[in-house]
């Protein structure tokens, strides 16, 4: 299969965990598109969906699924999200859609957190994918110079030649050459740095479940 078929099954395989008459929680990224199309055929079972970004908002809005605010919402049962990595313990970096701030608010008021992945984003240690990190555009050229230290490259990702702007009106680093083997740690670490909005190291925020899109169909990774 390719690996937008892969991208199919696992969001076909995540409506298993949508709740009837619940609220769900959708992240942001190619991989939830497929879970969003998926979603449209059992919009009438829930109540609707909190987004992470203001493009997964408009592809639900498009297909009649009613996006509440997270401030409008105490708790959700599920977050449906994909990710650019994930390791064995269910640890994630995230980003790779310049959602990351919004996709760990919701994360956080979830109860389970579901990953949807192909196999190729299952990895032994996180970093191999360029860690995006949202920051407070004053802040950039200190937080480089912090990553450097660490031994990190990090640069200001583009848009059109400009600075990409967030959701949030901010600016995202993408950081490589870091090899992260204690994400807990390494997610703490960095969200204390003046600055950092968010790091796009999901272990405080981590993964329940991950529906990984095989050859050979859907793995289910329980951590």
């Amino acid at each position: 299969m390719t690996q937008d078929e892969l991208k199919a099954l696992v969001g076909q395989a995540a409506l298993q965990y949508v709740v009837p008459g619940e609220i769900v929680g959708v992240g942001t990224g190619s991989t939830v598109n497929k879970f969003i199309e998926a979603l449209a055929s059992v919009k009438d079972q829930i109540k609707g969906a909190v987004s992470s970004s203001e493009a997964s908002t408009a592809r639900l809005h498009a297909l009649g699924i009613r996006v509440f605010d997270c401030n409008d919402v105490t708790e959700l049962s599920v977050y449906i999200d994909g990710a650019d990595e994930i390791d064995a313990q269910g640890h994630m970096v995230k980003g790779g859609g310049a959602a990351l701030t919004r996709e760990k608010i919701v994360a956080a008021q979830s109860r389970q957190f579901v990953c949807i992945a192909d196999e190729s984003k299952l990895v032994k240690t996180l970093g191999a994918f360029p860690l995006p990190v949202e920051v407070i555009p004053m802040a950039t050229a200190r937080v480089i110079r912090q990553f450097a230290v660490m031994g990190g490259v990090a640069k200001i990702r583009q848009k059109d030649g400009h600075p990409l702007v967030t959701d949030n009106g901010q600016h995202i680093l993408d950081v490589s050459g870091l090899h992260i083997t204690d994400p807990l740690a390494f997610e703490t670490q960095v969200s204390q740095w003046p600055g950092v909005v968010t790091v796009g190291v999901f272990a405080h925020q981590k993964s329940h479940v991950c529906l990984l899109g095989t050859e050979n169909g859907v793995k289910t990774l329980v951590f």
